[in-house]
């Protein structure tokens, strides 16, 4: 029994975790959260640049732009977790539904 992994498991996969990512920013009022189910549609995203570059004889196109995504990440990640850090030292809390005066 041989198990091919094609083209459709790969979109599946990506769909699931968009989705995920999508529902996690949607229903999510901590800030964290939220950023987790951005980092989870990017990495959908960079399945979706490989699976198309492996099955659409792309060459490394693909797997350049899904570098170039996971880089991207890395240094959002880095920057939103410093406005996280900020603002927890200023509201004690990380609720975004609750932080609306940020000129103060």
């Amino acid at each position: 029994m041989s198990l091919h992994v094609g083209l459709t498991h790969f979109l599946i996969v990506s769909t699931i975790l968009f989705s995920m990512g999508i529902y996690a920013i949607v229903t999510r009022k901590n800030a964290i959260m939220v950023l987790m189910g951005v980092e989870l549609i990017l990495n959908s995203a960079n399945i979706n640049f490989i699976a198309f570059s492996k099955f659409g004889n792309f060459g490394l196109g693909g797997q350049i732009i899904a570098l170039f995504i996971i880089i991207l990440a890395a240094a959002e990640a880095a920057i939103a977790l410093a406005i996280v850090l900020n603002i927890y030292k200023t509201f004690t809390h990380v609720n975004i539904d609750e932080i609306d005066n940020l000129k103060e």
